[in-house]
């Protein structure tokens, strides 16, 4: 594949084969066509061009999920500028070290992001423009443009790039630390195609794909643009903040056929009074972030009619290598390797698991595996293995019938009474009471200095949590030291910008506590 970038295969093929005036999104009511969003391509690439910003260089993008950032994701990479994605959720100090450690030369914002830029180019010194969509900012020390400033649409020529050329970044979650910059190449949007659009969702060009998760991770990349320009399909871009109530609403108006979510938010649906035919167009729903307790799976499919498949992904990986299919769920579990990728399991001497339901560490290779970490040359060598495995820092079980279930991350599991527990099996337990909405499990010392099982649960609409009925629930369905010793009631569980659990941080509330 010498000779290939990752924007002629999404977007530039589609026109050139008489796609021009099919929808690509669909956005606060608005539709934007295959060769409209071709022009604000080479409209972004105009702009960059005319800053400064070439081959090589990064520019990193928070920006909303509207059309500005197809399009100058896209019309980077066309252009041959790294695009880095980053979290809209983080605080101006985040951001800005984030841009500093990418040594970005351009910062795009949406306009309710723009008074980051002050702090952002204080600290990153290497930015040079910043351009904000909706508008231009006060003076920030650099020179700010409106992206109404850039209003050439003619074809620039595509810079040339090969499969293996750094395509964009995106940084992980970071629940500790600086967030690792991420390098993918330009064909694995592709290879996440190929494998898990085509060969799990069957997607079509008459699909239309709604994500609660955003385009700036792995996930939602996938789910809103990478998939749907796979197939010329429409991606359905919500800017606002997801809210179960917005997002019921937009799936009525909207009509998607695929829907993708996170376990959790697929708890908030549950609880909501949508009624069983608010999903009618949906053909199925995709989880993925956290493990997806079986009776959550069995609720939703029930209440709602369509099937639910669960999977794990990475970052690093760029989207989902394990996934249940929509020929046979497994409730409960991953489900099976998505064709195209390998998995398997290894103890801690590195030996391979070969045992069925033993627990092992989880190691994957495929097409879409990152490059490895922007200027993190440890842990580049600690993740990246030479003969291209990733290990995942995920603890898994592979049963008889080749099924994998999570069990925890590597630093999450707990040692109960000198024996190994999953916080994700403990998890799955406690949603099945009728007063549990979600649950995250920890560990915690005792006053004898040894773990003990402790859970956080948030309750469902209208319900109280009585500690004591959830400790005979548990007793009831888990062995003695797998069960909490206490149990932690809250309104909500903090999470990642990519959805995931901040166990970290429940870890620290209970610091001090008895």
């Amino acid at each position: 594949m010498g000779g290939y970038n990752a924007t002629t295969w999404l977007l530039d093929r589609h026109v050139e084969e008489g796609r021009y005036a099919r929808t690509a999104i669909r956005c606060a009511g608005s539709a934007l066509t295959y060769g409209e969003l071709q022009g604000e391509t080479f409209r972004a690439q105009h702009a960059l061009d005319g800053l400064g910003i070439g081959a090589g260089d990064r520019v990193v993008l928070v920006v909303n999920d509207e059309p500005a950032f197809p399009a100058w994701f896209l019309g980077a990479m066309r252009a041959g500028v790294v695009p880095v994605a980053v979290s809209t959720m983080l605080t101006a100090d985040d951001l800005a070290a984030i841009v500093a450690d990418a040594g970005a030369r351009g910062v795009v914002v949406s306009s309710a992001f723009a008074d980051h830029l002050g702090r952002i180019t204080t600290t990153a010194t290497s930015v040079e423009h910043a351009v904000v969509i909706g508008g231009a900012s006060a003076d920030v020390g650099v020179p700010v443009h409106g992206w109404d400033d850039f209003d050439d649409r003619t074809e620039l020529p595509t810079t040339e790039t090969g499969a293996d050329s750094p395509a964009f970044w995106l940084y992980s979650s970071g629940t500790t630390g600086l967030p690792k910059g991420v390098v993918h190449r330009h064909a694995s949007p592709q290879a996440t195609a190929d494998t898990y659009a085509n060969g799990v969702l069957r997607i079509t060009e008459d699909d239309r794909c709604l994500s609660v998760a955003k385009l700036f991770f792995a996930y939602g990349l996938g789910n809103s643009l990478t998939f749907p320009f796979a197939v010329g399909a429409t991606a359905i871009l919500c800017p606002d903040r997801p809210t179960p109530a917005g997002m019921v609403e937009l799936v009525e108006t909207e009509r998607p056929t695929l829907f993708f979510a996170s376990p959790g938010f697929v708890a908030a649906l549950l609880d909501t009074d949508a009624p069983a035919d608010a999903f009618a167009s949906v053909r199925a729903t995709v989880t993925a972030g956290e493990a997806l307790p079986a009776d959550l799976h069995r609720r939703f499919t029930e209440r709602f009619g369509h099937p639910v498949l669960d999977g794990i992904g990475s970052t690093e990986a760029l989207h989902i290598f394990i996934s249940n299919t929509l020929e046979a769920q497994h409730a409960g579990t991953s489900g099976w390797t998505v064709p195209g990728y390998e998995a398997r399991l290894l103890d801690d001497a590195g030996e391979e698991v070969v045992a069925p339901d033993t627990p092992g560490y989880l190691h994957v290779r495929g097409p879409s595996i990152s490059s490895g970490y922007w200027e993190r040359p440890e842990a580049t060598a600690a993740a990246f293995l030479p003969d291209g495995w990733l290990r995942t820092g995920d603890v898994y079980t592979r049963g008889e019938d080749d099924t994998w279930t999570f069990l925890g991350r590597n630093n999450d599991m707990i040692k109960a009474g000198g024996i190994w527990v999953s916080p994700a099996e403990v998890e799955s337990v406690l949603v099945e009471h009728p007063d549990v909405l979600e649950a995250a499990v920890v560990g915690d010392r005792n006053e004898a200095g040894l773990e003990a099982v402790v859970a956080f649960v948030v309750p469902r609409a209208g319900r109280e949590i009585d500690p004591a009925a959830i400790d005979a629930h548990c007793r009831a369905r888990m062995a003695s030291f797998k069960r909490p010793r206490r149990v932690v009631v809250v309104d909500n569980l903090p999470r990642t910008a990519t959805g995931k659990i901040r166990r970290f941080a429940l870890r620290e509330q209970l610091v001090g506590t008895v």
